[in-house]
């Protein structure tokens, strides 16, 4: 069993060096032939690759071309035909479950064709975006529907506490507050001015995420660092609090109270802080707003 698992491991090696040439530019890096720069790190147990419609639970991380990490987190999310050569998507098809790898490919065109946006002050339009994937799990469109449908019938009386959780702590609170259709309860501290927020802006806020028994699980405050990201793309914070920033102003400050299913899920926080089916308070000021057509 040994020796078979080391041959497949071979082989695999085989396999991922036969997709591409050896890059002139990185050394110990293959290319493709959409010039993105590979370089596989670990090998899983299998190799069944992710493909597109599949949905894939990933680390990513994206580097500076001075390997400075501007941004890192587990997302999960379901991999799209690539919409060019060269685009980020091909990455993910290049790996299985258990896989990890570090990809470099045209910074320009992930900022400007992915993300839709203007590239960042620290790149230069020739420059190189390192982003490091490792390939956490992998499910079909099928399996990952099959399985939401059971976790949504399974949660429906866990819901009912959760809501009761809610109530209990809404009615503690002595500012006014909205709901939203999804539930998420909204708490205005200091207006903003300007334009809402729109999809495409880039922003800058500070936050700190907190449970109801006050105690912090995150602060950007704290870390005297600001969160930077393009607002409406993916993989940048979790669904409740990409709806709430959609409803603020710049330089406005407020607190939203958002549900687990809008929150960190049935899974709960990849670092492990925040447990399955919790709500979160997250108190959000928008620092700065960069609007996409400008």
């Amino acid at each position: 069993m040994k020796h078979l698992k080391t041959l497949t491991l071979l082989a695999t090696i085989v396999i991922v060096n036969s997709c591409g040439n050896k890059s002139k530019i990185f050394p110990d890096f293959s290319v493709t032939k959409s010039n993105i720069h590979y370089k596989l790190i670990t090998i899983g147990e299998t190799d069944k690759k992710a493909k597109p419609t599949d949905f894939v639970n990933v680390l990513v991380s994206y580097r500076t071309p001075y390997d400075s990490v501007f941004f890192q987190g587990v997302r999960t999310f379901q991999i799209t035909e690539p919409q060019f050569a060269g685009s980020i998507d091909e990455c993910f098809t290049m790996l299985a479950s258990g896989d990890s790898a570090t990809f470099y490919l045209s910074s320009t065109d992930f900022f400007t064709k992915t993300i839709e946006t203007t590239i960042p002050k620290f790149f230069k339009a020739d420059d190189f975006l390192r982003v490091d994937i490792k390939m956490l799990g992998i499910m079909s469109e099928k399996a990952y529907q099959s399985e939401k449908e059971i976790f949504l019938h399974w949660i429906e009386d866990f819901g009912e506490y959760e809501k009761i959780l809610l109530k209990q702590y809404i009615d503690e609170q002595t500012n006014d507050f909205e709901q939203t259709a999804s539930g998420i309860f909204y708490i205005p501290i200091e207006p903003g001015t300007g334009n809402k927020i729109q999809v495409g802006d880039t922003i800058a806020i500070h936050f700190e995420g907190r449970f109801f028994n006050g105690k912090y699980f995150d602060s950007t405050q704290k870390r005297n660092e600001a969160f930077q990201f393009v607002y409406g793309q993916k993989w940048q914070v979790i669904p409740g609090l990409e709806e709430a920033i959609g409803m603020m102003y710049p330089q406005e400050r407020a607190i939203f109270i958002i549900p687990s299913h809008l929150a960190f899920g049935q899974g709960g926080s990849s670092t492990g802080i925040v447990p399955a089916f919790t709500p979160v308070i997250f108190e959000v000021e928008v620092i700065e707003v960069k609007p996409k057509n400008k």
